[in-house]
């Protein structure tokens, strides 16, 4: 396979993206079907995932139809599964795009004991990615991984254990997500150095303050704030600029490792970039999650 032209043509090409139902993940859905992907939309909800579905036909008619599955990314075995089916179906895959996110009202664990924010944001990415690694060294180079992190990493830090993360005498929701974010770039950062001989890429990137329902189910004061920078916030459209930039790179390889503002390199935390801390997180979460050892 051949890496992702100059002129930003995804025709032939095979793209996964998570959270495809709504916001930013719906639009940078429509804006890379109409560059010839053949998408395949993970989506919770089935329903959600139709309505996606009929609006990405309906903005590119000439792309490959979409294909959905199922699968929420909170649960492990959902993931699994998941990846599973993607294994089975398809021969090889270009861009694997970790959008799917949340941010709930309260801190709260899942079914397998992870706070909620650390299992859909980043534990979900973990395994999925390291699933799916033999299919994007089938794709070959220009093969691509994108997680989509955040500003709010600046705040984040890792604990060390899920009892300590889902502990509401030491995190809020917030901080959670902050934590996840963290988490995204570490991640992105470990991935560079554990696949530098494969010609498969990392990147992650931020998509900006986003007019989004990832707000609506925050704390009344997180909601509160969005209502007052609601008019300076992105459409999603906007923001799913730069996840459609980082998928058409044509040197994709000169920017491995790195972290996307506005559809231009930015800068991270200095938590963000320690080699320590990445190699501390894939520790971690390969003792939770049983994948990546």
């Amino acid at each position: 396979m051949t890496s992702v032209s100059a002129a930003g043509s995804l025709q032939g090409r095979t793209v996964l993206l998570t959270g495809a139902s709504a916001g930013i993940g719906l639009a940078a859905a429509r804006q890379l079907a109409t560059l010839g992907a053949q998408l395949i939309l993970v989506c919770r909800d089935a329903a959600r995932g139709e309505q996606a579905r009929a609006a990405i036909r309906l903005a590119a008619p000439e792309a490959p139809a979409p294909d959905l599955i199922l699968a929420d990314l909170a649960v492990q075995a959902q993931v699994h599964r998941l990846s599973d089916e993607v294994l089975a179906r398809y021969p090889h895959l270009d861009v694997l795009i970790n959008n799917a996110g949340v941010l709930p009202a309260q801190l709260s664990t899942t079914v397998d004991g992870q706070e909620l924010c650390w299992a859909t944001n980043h534990l979900a990415p973990f395994i999925l990615t390291n699933r799916l690694l033999p299919l994007l060294e089938a794709a070959g180079p220009g093969a691509r991984i994108i997680t989509v992190a955040s500003e709010a990493h600046w705040l984040g830090e890792i604990e060390v254990n899920a009892s300590a993360r889902a502990d509401a005498n030491r995190s809020s929701a917030f901080t959670a997500y902050c934590d996840s974010k963290l988490a995204n770039i570490l991640f992105t950062k470990a991935l560079t150095e554990r696949l530098e001989l494969t010609g498969i890429t990392a990147h992650c990137l931020h998509p900006g303050v986003v007019r989004s329902n990832l707000w609506s189910h925050s704390s009344w004061l997180l909601r509160l704030l969005m209502v007052s920078a609601w008019p300076f916030a992105r459409s999603c459209e906007q923001a799913a600029a730069t996840i459609t930039h980082v998928a058409t790179l044509p040197q994709a390889a000169q920017a491995n490792g790195q972290y996307f503002k506005n559809r231009q390199v930015a800068r991270v935390s200095g938590r963000a970039s320690n080699r320590a801390e990445i190699h501390r997180l894939w520790r971690i979460s390969a003792d939770e999650t049983g994948v990546g050892e």
